[in-house]
């Protein structure tokens, strides 16, 4: 890994403009939000992709130079071709991070990683979120109280079709009642998978501190490490001590 983690902040950018209210919320896109605020730390380089660039955005070149890869998607996630997605599942078996937002949930990388339909229940009614800490010792949580609250959000609810976590940091209370995993941490391969669900795009979300805090301490918890294996494959493997099979 570099001396600085090379986040690629990825966004559809099509909200913003289809809808005036959107683009005011988010004049550079939710991305150009995210980026700005990731960049203002000294140890985080960051670019941006959108999904109408070519290859996305997400060309070989951008790819092998991402620490970390965030993901933020709605409204087109079927529009996302499959070789875009093998190439960054493949990154993520590699070592690189990805860190899925909000209604990303249904994202073809996301779903590919998981397995599941990853389906669940929401309601836009603009109610509140409590976001409890359930794992305090997580670097994810750090500098957070045992719980923070967004005003106003699009509800989502169990049941969320997911593996079990291999990590479960956060789990949200709505006003209307609902319960919802909400911070998910997985490992696949040599690369880690955090699923962050707040982020819809009619609320200024991405400009609350808390949240910032926990998107920025998933960027730091998900970029690679330096671990025992250079490459993941399938070899047939000699013996590390000697010994004698009995007939």
């Amino acid at each position: 890994m570099a001396d600085k983690i090379r986040v690629t902040v990825w966004n559809e950018y099509r909200h913003e403009k289809a809808d005036a209210k959107i683009g005011a919320l988010y004049p550079e896109g939710m991305h150009g939000q995210i980026a700005k605020f990731l960049g203002a730390n000294a140890d985080i380089d960051v670019r941006t992709a959108t999904l109408d660039e070519p290859e996305h955005g997400l060309t070989d070149e951008v790819l092998a130079n991402t620490d970390v890869l965030i993901w933020w998607g709605h409204m087109a996630h079927h529009e996302v071709k499959d070789e875009v997605v093998d190439k960054v599942q493949q990154r993520i078996l590699e070592g690189m991070g990805l860190i899925v937002l909000h209604s990303g949930h249904m994202s073809k990388i996301f779903r590919r990683m998981m397995g599941t339909t990853c389906y669940l229940k929401w309601r836009e009614a603009g109610e509140r979120e409590r976001l409890w800490v359930v794992a305090p010792g997580h670097p994810i949580v750090e500098g957070l109280g045992e719980y923070f609250e967004i005003p106003h959000v699009e509800m989502y609810g169990e049941l969320f079709d997911i593996p079990t976590p291999d990590t479960l940091v956060f789990i949200s209370w709505f006003q209307g009642g609902e319960v919802f995993r909400s911070g998910c941490c997985y490992y696949r391969g040599k690369g880690k998978i955090f699923y962050f669900r707040p982020g819809h795009e009619t609320f200024p979300i991405y400009y609350q501190p808390e949240v910032q805090k926990v998107i920025t301490n998933a960027v730091r918890w998900a970029a690679p490490v330096n671990g025992p294996y250079k490459e993941l494959t399938c070899p047939n493997y000699p013996a590390i001590e000697k010994f004698e099979v009995e007939e």
